[in-house]
């Protein structure tokens, strides 16, 4: 998850802080806003949720960083 983040978007990501929780538990909370909470679902994210979660937030005008 993270590393999808941060390859994809890591031109517009000034700081990154990844903690986890008991239990593997974790929120994913951009400026605060929380995107995705395994506690509250009960379940670990989907491949890719979390990101299109995220390109959501920052909406459709910020292109991915360019991949070799």
């Amino acid at each position: 998850m993270a590393e999808d983040i941060l390859s994809n978007y890591q031109h517009v990501i000034d700081t990154f802080t990844f903690i986890m929780g008991g239990k593997g538990a974790f929120d994913f909370r951009v400026n605060g806003e929380l995107l995705f909470s395994k506690k509250q679902l009960g379940r670990h994210a989907e491949p890719g949720e979390v990101l299109a979660l995220f390109k959501e937030l920052i909406g459709p005008d910020v292109e991915p960083y360019p991949q070799n």
